[in-house]
């Protein structure tokens, strides 16, 4: 029986007439992405065609679904917006703040210890405004969600960066940040630019080594980190249709690695069989009716060019497995060039860890076939000589592949299984290490490898590839190894070759889980009461933003101008950080402290203008909001990329940092400053970049007649007398600007609220 059947009946219920009306407006045949962008307009049926990367819509998500992490400070947000019950089906995942350390039970046990306070808050909140609320050690937020709520042509949004994950059952599933999801949760309209459309057409089929996760480490090669930005990419074609909707699931997954709005594929074959194998038959059925709307039109597909904005090709036969990185997800190294480049680059050829799992590749499928090889290096005499850890992705898949005794098979070859939950792929890792800074190299099945963001080192070289490509790299210990091409030596001495690895789509016996770890809320949950102690450390009720002041910003000082890249990790760390994403003043002590000062190249020492002393980055905001003095971040291109942890965005807004000035955002960054009523704007030429120096004071003019396209003027007052004045763009829309001048979106929510 699946969750929220009347919801999904109702969806598909008005499925058909709003596609039909959408065809209308827009005269033309529809994508699948179209279909179900227009079939959840706030305002019913369409009325107007969009313009994409242009027009700003209306949009009512079937859903909402949130990590421990980042549930925290939404749903703190959700307590000020004066509602009894969420009003869409929403659900919180606890997997973030598990520290992987020994091994799944021993780890699980310390984390509900150690994080009881922050359980206790998510499982009363949830059972007081009726949140389905999932346990420690149920698993990861995006395969628990595919197994339970992931439905074709549904549209949903959570808070993490890797929710497209849903994708891989034809849902649109949009990663957010927390004031997003609360303004869902409190009954109102969400707002995305409507995207624009990119197709990838897969052909012919994989086979051998070849996995779902290499088409994304191809795709990820070829549009890069910033290439999907602003774009949903849709994938089909006969070889979109081969895959299981596991491997489609990673595909979509990863798409936050090239900025993408989301990814998805279209409901076939494999899509049913997915869900009767999850026990979700009538889900199955109640799609199998309206089908035809659960993927592109023929027309689109037969002609992908005149319907895509970009259209990509890949031959799934003539595939090669990848293996991405280091340092960043998007280089791309096809295994037959990979050894040459380890060696060319000089990066550790050692492998010390092999990890597999995590949200992007913890399927029964994946562990199956990693197993295959692990099995191979018992039968073949095989010493693994890389450590080897397997993260599943949800108690369902561990239950089920440790009673197919897959799980025997890694602790046989010296594999450690840790605990369903994110783990060394968020940082969440107690590296096993004589040396924390050394330099050496790791592989993962994961999604990310920024520096430092596995294991808090900035000399690990991490890469990313399939689990089956991991293990055979793990087995080897070396990144040199071909697992195509070449042999290894067995103890006795013989050159033995790995062949390839075979797996199971679904398990032969069925899904089997004794206790899945789900807590259903109260009916009424007016009685429960919701505790947060005036003295924790780990959770502090919020106070509302102030208002925008009136009046353009003058005397603002430079605070950090940061150089390349600067993900919301360098903005926010996880790691060991992740304890405080329920307490905004605590975890503001790491705001900033990644990124890299462009005038000395190095992270969290910055000059202070009030007493031209070198400090770190937080403490130096912190004594500029003490004197009421405001202060502006400069940042490179794409800043913002990664997670989508709103904390990166309110940790500036809290400490009193007014302007974020930069080349260009990622999209998810971009929204959260404009909900937490920050002015992020961009450089008119990337070119005036250049032009800030360390010791400048800032205006901002023009904000008194702030308008949608209308440019504003930045002055920079250097510390000789000089000036340098030049104009810099913004996206804000009517209803942003209104957010900004209320001091966050969430101020007007409540507003509305007390209103009512």
């Amino acid at each position: 029986m699946a969750f929220d059947l009347d919801m999904i009946r109702k969806v598909y219920d008005n499925l058909g007439s709003r596609i039909e009306a959408a065809r209308k407006v827009v005269g033309k045949p529809l994508t699948l992405t179209e279909k179900i962008l227009y079939g959840h307009l706030w305002s019913g049926e369409a009325a107007e065609a969009y313009q994409r990367g242009i027009s700003y819509v209306d949009f009512a998500p079937d859903r909402v679904a949130m990590q421990d992490a980042t549930a925290q400070m939404a749903l703190l947000q959700f307590m000020q917006a004066g509602r009894p019950k969420v009003a869409v089906p929403s659900t919180v995942h606890c997997d973030h703040l598990i520290q992987a350390k020994v091994g799944a039970e021993q780890d699980l046990e310390t984390a509900n210890i150690t994080n009881k306070e922050v359980y206790d808050f998510l499982s009363s909140v949830s059972n007081k405004y009726g949140l389905g609320f999932w346990k420690p050690g149920a698993g990861i937020i995006h395969q628990v969600v595919l197994e339970n709520y992931a439905f074709p042509g549904g549209m949903m949004i959570g808070t993490d960066s890797h929710t497209p994950n849903a994708g891989g059952l034809g849902m649109i599933a949009i990663g957010v940040g927390g004031a997003d999801a609360c303004d869902v949760m409190a009954g109102f309209a969400w707002e995305l630019k409507f995207p624009k459309l990119i197709g990838v057409k897969l052909t012919g089929k994989m086979s051998g080594w070849t996995a779902a996760k290499d088409v994304i480490l191809k795709v990820a090669g070829v549009l890069t980190v910033k290439g999907g930005t602003g774009a949903i990419v849709e994938y089909f074609g006969e070889g979109a249709r081969s895959l299981s909707a596991t491997g489609k699931a990673t595909i979509c997954n990863m798409g936050a690695e090239i900025g993408a709005t989301t990814s998805i594929f279209g409901y076939d074959e494999k899509s049913e069989t997915y869900l009767r194998g999850t026990k979700r038959e009538d889900i199955a059925d109640l799609a199998n009716n309206v089908k035809q709307h659960l993927t592109g039109d023929d027309e689109v597909y037969n002609n992908p060019e005149a319907y895509f904005d970009q259209v990509i090709e890949i031959n799934l036969d003539e595939l090669e497995p990848h293996v991405n990185g280091p340092f960043t997800p998007d280089l791309a190294w096809p295994i037959s060039k990979f050894a040459a480049a380890v060696q060319e680059h000089n990066w550790p050829a050692k492998l010390e860890v092999g990890l597999i799992g995590s949200c992007t590749n913890s399927s029964y499928e994946d562990i199956t076939r990693a197993a295959s090889l692990a099995q191979q290096a018992i039968d073949k005499k095989l010493t693994v000589k890389s450590e080897y850890t397997v993260t599943p992705g949800s108690e369902l898949v561990r239950y089920t592949v440790e009673r197919d005794g897959y799980l025997d098979t890694f602790e046989k070859i010296g594999g450690v299984v840790l605990a369903n939950a994110c783990g060394p792929c968020i940082g969440q890792w107690a590296r096993h290490t004589d040396d924390p800074d050394k330099k050496n190299s790791i592989v993962t099945s994961f999604n990310r490898n920024f520096a430092k963001r596995n294991d808090g080192n900035p000399n690990t070289h991490a890469f990313v590839a399939s689990p089956e490509i991991t293990t055979a790299l793990a087995i080897a210990g070396s990144l040199l190894f071909n697992p195509l091409t070449d042999t290894l030596t067995n103890d006795e001495g013989q050159q033995v070759r790995l062949d390839e690895p075979r797996g199971l789509e679904m398990p032969v016996k069925g899904y089997a889980v004794e206790d899945a770890g789900y807590l259903a809320p109260a009916i009424d949950g007016s009685g429960v009461d919701v505790l947060v102690s005036a003295t924790s450390s780990r959770l502090q009720l919020l106070d509302p933003f102030p208002a925008w002041e009136g009046t353009d910003l003058k005397g603002l000082k430079l605070l950090i101008k940061a150089k390349g890249k600067c993900t919301t990790d360098h903005i926010s760390m996880a790691g060991p950080w992740l304890k405080f994403r329920g307490h905004l003043d605590n975890i503001s002590n790491n705001m900033l402290i990644g990124a890299i000062n462009y005038f000395n190249d190095t992270p969290d020492k910055v000059k202070s203008q009030l007493t031209g002393e070198y400090g770190p980055v937080p403490e130096t905001q912190r004594a500029y909001k003490a004197a009421g003095v405001g202060s502006v971040v400069v940042g490179d291109e794409n800043y913002g990329e990664g997670s989508s942890r709103e904390h990166a965005a309110m940790e500036p807004r809290h400490l009193g940092v007014r302007v974020i000035l930069v080349k260009s955002f990622a999209r998810i960054h971009e929204t959260n400053l404009k909900k937490q009523g920050m002015l992020g704007v961009t450089f008119a030429d990337p070119n005036d970049y250049d032009k800030v120096q360390e010791d400048d004071t800032i205006d901002v003019n023009g904000l008194t007649d702030f308008a949608p396209g209308k440019q504003l003027t930045v002055v920079l007052n250097h510390k000789d007398g000089s000036h340098d004045s030049f104009q810099v763009n913004h996206t804000y829309n009517e209803q942003q600007i209104e957010w900004f001048k209320a001091g966050a979106a969430l101020n007007i929510i409540r507003m509305k609220q007390e209103q009512h």
